[in-house]
């Protein structure tokens, strides 16, 4: 083992590049090259692999390196000399240089550093780093990269709240309104015009698994998942449509989005459940595009030597993936006129739900959105805003607002002025959906999640570019927003047990709650060994999508909490 070290210096001469690091790093300290190019920060490497020149490494760079060399940084010095290696014996000869003109190209977009260890790669390594970087778009990356970094630190344009007249609220609607919504949508719905969209790319990793979110059982006592409870409410409305219109059956499309990391399991579980009891060509799964993850000055990050670190571009890739699948094509051809689409994670969602589509179809907008009141000023949900007075509908992040917004009140009502919650539950025209698919296509400024990015040196802070599913509502000529109760329809699961809000454990509180109370209206009975408000009997949607037609099951029966109710 070599003398402990403190200073390290290499000495280029003009005929040497890269390449002859191998054997310096052998010969002095047993360290192979590629171990060397992965312990050197970003702006090190840089130097390192393009300048043939004498460079001083600093001391981050030097006990980096040091500590993957496992050499000691106490007192005495090394200096490695790198010099012409002609005539020496058993030396490889000079890897041969990458593409020309795939180099050139991302010179022209400042990310050569992408081929920072070709002369460290193996063949097979380099050939997948070509194919790696051919498979990206490169201009309109730059474009996106420049265009996303670039809006950092701008101001907000100015908004509005919405006004409380352009909301269906719970409180204003009538019986005969709500009979009527609903008779109409399952008219829609058994005429085959609804298609339904999930958005299921994510993995559950702040729940502790690394399967697809929609795989999660979140411990009702049927132990049924994510998947298999909107399934079922889907085979629920089915059956809903045929038997108020005498029209026949009409299968509902369901198109599932996923991303590289969950598309073959999410297809798995699927196939290994005999997709829920639905029909196999009744399911459409396709997948989101991906960006690359990139540094605070625009460089790709590098998740191995071979490879750049990538990561989904955001819900808002539905608008993308959906024309590039030629998916909207696809529902055309089935006849669909409207598309309903939701997020995975909300263990409530009325997938489907006629009295949304009615009202829809009765406003005949291009877009809507159902919302759900803020619960509390600090509640870390994005609000619906007005951009400008009169202006379109859009939504603002929880982190874009100042704390005199979160707090404002409407002295009129007593209540927050910006209070309207998004909740992922959205309704489209299919013409708005094809309008969309090709204006977002165009939109170069994307939203920069800041996160611990898999790079070469464990994990680099950078970020995530991406679009949100409500990047689209700038685009609608007209939408509407359509008021729900929160206990009746949202109960999202993001962070594991243990956390303050929106766990499995909360979620499954609010749908026992929920079904407990279709029980009593019912006419059932409930009896616990713990209290009620802890524990509820869960209802499957094959025996009632929305407290609907359980007089039958419950009327003068007692049901002993917690358990199911079932056909």
């Amino acid at each position: 083992m070599l003398a402990p070290v403190s200073l390290l210096s290499f000495h280029w001469s003009s005929q040497v590049g890269p390449n002859y690091v191998s054997y310096a790093c052998r010969e002095a300290i047993g360290c192979s090259g590629t171990r060397l190019s992965r312990a050197l920060t970003p702006q090190a490497r840089r130097v390192y692999n393009v300048h043939p020149r004498p460079l001083r490494l600093g001391r981050f760079e030097l006990l980096c390196l040091l500590s993957v060399c496992s050499v000691s940084v106490e007192g005495g010095m090394k200096e490695i000399v790198v010099g012409s290696d002609v005539g020496r014996r058993g030396t490889p000869s000079p890897p041969p240089p990458p593409p020309q003109a795939l180099l050139e190209r991302l010179k022209d977009y400042g990310q050569e550093d992408a081929f920072a260890f070709w002369d460290e790669l193996s063949p097979e390594e380099r050939n997948l780093l070509v194919k790696d970087i051919e498979s990206l778009d490169l201009p309109r990356i730059d474009r996106i990269i420049r265009c996303s970094l670039g809006s950092q630190g701008l101001p907000l344009p100015a908004v509005e709240p919405v006004p409380e007249a352009s909301v269906s609220t719970v409180e204003a609607r009538t019986l005969e309104e709500r009979e009527r919504w609903w008779k109409r949508g399952l008219k829609a719905i058994s005429e085959g015009k609804l298609a339904v969209v999930l958005l299921s790319g994510g993995q559950g990793t702040r729940l502790g698994s690394s399967d697809p979110k929609g795989c999660f059982n979140i411990g009702l006592p049927s132990g049924k998942s994510l998947f298999q409870l909107q399934a079922e409410r889907i085979l629920c409305i089915q059956k809903l449509a045929a038997q108020s219109n005498d029209t026949g059956f009409m299968p509902i499309h369901w198109y599932i989005m996923t991303s590289p990391f969950t598309d073959e399991a999410t297809r798995k579980f699927f196939e290994s459940h005999k997709y829920f009891g639905l029909e196999s060509d009744q399911v459409t799964f396709f997948q989101q595009g991906t960006l690359p993850c990139v540094s605070g000055d625009g460089r790709f990050i590098m998740e191995t030597p071979y490879k750049v670190s990538r990561a989904p571009d955001g819900n808002g890739g539905l608008y993308s993936a959906l024309k590039s699948s030629k998916l909207l094509e696809d529902m055309a051809m089935r006849g669909v006129k409207y598309v309903d689409c939701y997020g995975v994670d909300n263990v409530l969602v009325r997938v489907a739900d006629p009295a949304f589509l009615g009202y829809f179809i009765d406003k005949g907008v291009a877009a809507a959105a159902k919302v759900v009141r803020k619960a509390y000023p600090q509640e870390k949900v994005g609000v619906f805003v007005q951009r400008g007075r009169g202006g379109p509908f859009a939504v603002v992040e929880y982190s874009e607002m100042d704390a005199s917004m979160t707090t404002e009140i409407n002295q009129t009502t007593g209540r927050l002025r910006y209070c309207w919650s998004n909740v992922c539950l959205h309704m489209f025209t299919l013409d708005f959906l094809n309008q969309v698919a090709n204006g977002l296509e165009k939109d170069s400024i994307y939203h920069q999640a800041e996160k611990k990015i898999p790079s070469i040196h464990g994990f680099t802070i950078g970020f995530k570019l991406e679009q949100f599913v409500f990047d689209a509502f700038a685009y609608a000529p007209s939408m509407a927003l359509f008021e729900v109760p929160r206990e009746e329809e949202f109960a999202p699961v993001k962070n594991a047990n243990g956390a303050s809000y929106d766990t499995p454990d909360s979620a499954r509180l609010m749908l026992l709650r929920l079904h407990s109370r279709w029980v009593v209206a019912a006419g059932g009975f409930l009896t616990h060994s713990v209290p009620l408000y802890l524990t509820g009997v869960e209802i499957s949607p094959l025996c009632s999508y929305a407290g609907e037609n359980l007089e039958a099951i419950c009327r003068g029966r007692t049901f002993h909490a917690p358990s199911e109710i079932t056909i």
